[in-house]
């Protein structure tokens, strides 16, 4: 009797889900289990007009990959914020404390960490690498800035990391004025054309982009002249105008290079 309301039952889930009844009655009564560990890394890029984009990265010396390059990052502690630690792991790692970072993604692949079964939560940020002084500990042998296009092989699934990381902030540089910070208060047009090259890793259109970009109104021309090392007619100095950006954002403001 049991077994006909079992296969009654059966019969009522099959037409839904399509599967044969058997994989239906060990779903139905299986038990979840899990053993997963949760890490965070950091993807911090940098910026200078000499070096153009570039990653920080760290020298493991623990296994697994010990001696080879990598993100800073590690598992995130009971009591702690996913916030709080990335912040712990990029300081601890690499001697770098930043403000903020923006969380990017979340990996995990079987398989991704031969040790565990982990997943990652990833932050990503923009900074000008010479205000730090990097410093490697705890996990870390060493820490160094690599440029973008110039990364050694790198541990678990580190290189797609960076790739996402590179291709959110190429989508984000567009549509939001980002990594005016990286510049001089006052600034040749010309470097944060090299900014926008240097992020998108394309030439972009220099007349139209300075068109599109002056229209807004936060970028202001001064009266003041940058300094030339060789022949040329300097041009003006420019500078980001932030609280008018705000309010402009505030009002609604469309910004799209």
């Amino acid at each position: 009797m049991l077994h006909k309301v079992i296969q009654g039952l059966l019969d009522d889930y099959r037409p839904l889900c399509n599967l044969p009844a058997l994989h239906i009655l060990i779903t139905l009564h299986m038990p979840v289990s899990q053993n997963i560990k949760v890490a965070v890394d950091a993807v911090v890029f940098g910026y200078t007009s000499k070096e153009g984009l570039s990653v920080l990265l760290i020298k493991r010396n623990i296994p697994p990959y010990k001696g080879q390059w990598a993100l800073p990052g590690g598992l995130m502690g009971n009591n702690e914020s996913l916030e709080d630690a990335v912040q712990r792991e990029l300081l601890e790692e690499t001697g770098v404390s930043i403000n903020y970072l923006e969380q990017l993604y979340t990996f995990g692949k079987p398989g991704r960490d031969p040790r565990n079964r982990v997943i990652s939560i990833t932050y990503y940020g923009l900074v000008k690498p010479d205000v730090f002084e990097i410093n490697a500990a705890t996990d870390a042998d060493d820490v160094a800035w690599f440029n973008i296009k110039k990364t050694p092989s790198l541990a678990f699934d580190h290189d797609e990391i960076i790739k996402a990381a590179h291709e959110r902030l190429k989508s984000k540089i567009i549509y939001q004025p980002v990594g005016f910070e990286l510049l001089d208060e006052k600034f040749a047009f010309s470097e944060l054309e090299k900014l926008y090259m240097a992020v998108l890793d394309r030439p972009i259109d220099r007349r139209n982009f300075k068109k599109k970009i002056t229209k807004f109104g936060f970028i202001e021309e001064t009266a003041e002249k940058q300094s030339l090392s060789g022949a040329g007619r300097p041009g003006n100095l420019f500078r980001f105008n932030e609280e008018k950006y705000f309010q402009l954002q505030k009002d609604g403001i469309n910004f799209e290079i």
